[in-house]
């Protein structure tokens, strides 16, 4: 297709195999293993595709929309896996992703960047005020998408009403998201990116190259085979699960957090690793933010319309306590604006052994 790079030629034709490859393995005789690795990685490079042209059409709208675009389609891969997990009554699958999207970003590959970055540049200092209010804007979405949790865990009078928290919870999540777009589309220091930035995605990009036309048709297709891939992936986890011996939770925590933010852990790493950690935080830092300002919110709303099981936000204990305590680790380190590689590897380490700790369920 004309106005590709070399790049972009590479990973749609990546996509085209793959997707073809995991609809031809779907079915119980190809064995569910196969099938669930290969939609894995499906999904995995249709979500790369999608973050490309979200990237590029942003760049034919407006300076600031890069943001605000990237927050309602960057996590389609993800969405789309919950609705069909709920769809098929994994709804540990689906609880679980949610919080692993947001511990991966924040532990493991912001861990792997400060990681990568120390040991190529030694100690490196960022913009602390930027990170600051990304990770203040992180934790009172995260506090107010855990409230219904807590609301049960303490066995309160709202622990019988859950379904109808969580919608009010949902409703003002995506109220501070709208109300996040207007200083996004001006440019300024929103959730979407640092001051001026308008966007992780702005983040040494190359020239445009690719025509509107080009970009809508990319993004379009690429979001359809997503959908087709998820539900494929879905339908092979189950058995990969009783093959693999691994829990509902883990499975959700650890390989669909992994699989569906494959692009901001390639794209932030190798960022740090460049020197340039605050683009790369921007980039990482970001995605647990719109994961709760925006994927939490439109399950429990999108979970009873496609049918199956109702999505809410009640999370297991340990799921709470392991997001809080990394809430409570990231801000830490991120208050005195440096990183050193010792931190990323204790991010890394903590990121582990959260995850081990949910195998067995």
């Amino acid at each position: 297709m004309a106005g590709l790079g070399r790049g972009d030629r590479l990973l749609l034709a990546l996509a085209v195999v793959l997707s073809a490859a995991a609809g031809a393995t779907s079915g119980a005789r190809a064995g569910a293993l196969v099938a669930f690795v290969v939609s894995a990685l499906a999904i995995a490079v249709l979500a790369a595709l999608v973050g490309r042209s979200v990237d590029q059409l942003s760049e034919r709208l407006a300076p600031g929309a890069t943001g605000v675009l990237q927050s309602a389609l960057g996590n389609l891969p993800e969405l789309f896996i919950a609705l069909f997990a709920l769809r098929a009554g994994l709804v540990a699958v689906a609880t679980s992703a949610v919080i692993g999207s947001i511990l991966a970003n924040i532990l493991l590959v912001l861990g792997l960047a400060f990681l990568a970055g120390g040991l190529r540049h030694g100690t490196q200092q960022f913009h602390a005020p930027s990170v600051r209010l990304l990770v203040t804007l992180m934790l009172l979405s995260v506090g107010v998408m855990l409230m219904p949790s807590l609301t049960a865990a303490l066995h309160t009078p709202a622990a019988s009403h859950e379904v109808g928290l969580s919608r009010i919870a949902a409703v003002v999540l995506l109220g501070v998201f709208a109300a996040s777009v207007p200083a996004s589309l001006r440019g300024g220091v929103t959730s979407q990116g640092a001051p001026g930035t308008g966007g992780a995605a702005d983040i040494d990009r190359p020239a445009p190259r690719w025509s509107l036309a080009l970009a809508v048709t990319v993004l379009t297709v690429t979001s359809v085979a997503a959908a087709a891939v998820s539900d494929w992936f879905v339908a092979a986890l189950g058995p990969a699960i009783v093959t693999l011996h691994m829990s509902q939770t883990f499975a959700g925590l650890v390989v669909v957090a992994i699989a569906g933010n494959a692009v901001e852990n390639v794209v932030g790493v190798r960022l740090a690793r460049q020197g340039k950690l605050d683009h790369a935080l921007s980039v990482i830092v970001n995605s647990p933010v719109q994961i709760a300002l925006v994927l939490a919110p439109a399950l429990v709303l999108l979970s009873p319309v496609v049918g199956g099981a109702t999505f809410t936000l009640v999370f297991a204990p340990l799921l709470m306590a392991s997001v809080f305590i990394a809430m409570l680790v990231v801000t830490v380190i991120v208050l005195d604006g440096e990183s050193t590689w010792l931190e990323g590897m204790a991010l890394v380490g903590l990121y582990v052994v959260i995850a081990t700790a949910f195998w067995w369920g």
